[in-house]
């Protein structure tokens, strides 16, 4: 479940800083670049800030029903 949370709230915030970069202002997008650096970051290191908060929460790593 909380890799899920991870995936879900990292492409929420791409998504979300394209739209306002497309309609308010083009700084938005240092928001995806700053959300795909991270991502980048920890498929190297194996640490995710997000992770570590969801951990301190409670939320378990268990796995999908689909096996995934």
């Amino acid at each position: 479940m909380k890799t899920r949370i991870i995936h879900a709230v990292a492409g929420t915030m791409i998504l979300a800083s394209l739209l306002l970069g497309i309609l308010l202002h083009q700084n938005w997008f240092y928001l995806t670049g700053f959300v795909g650096l991270n991502l980048l970051q920890s498929s190297f290191t194996n640490w995710c800030l997000l992770g570590n908060i969801l951990d301190k929460f409670g939320v378990e790593d268990k796995q999908d029903k689909c096996g995934c």
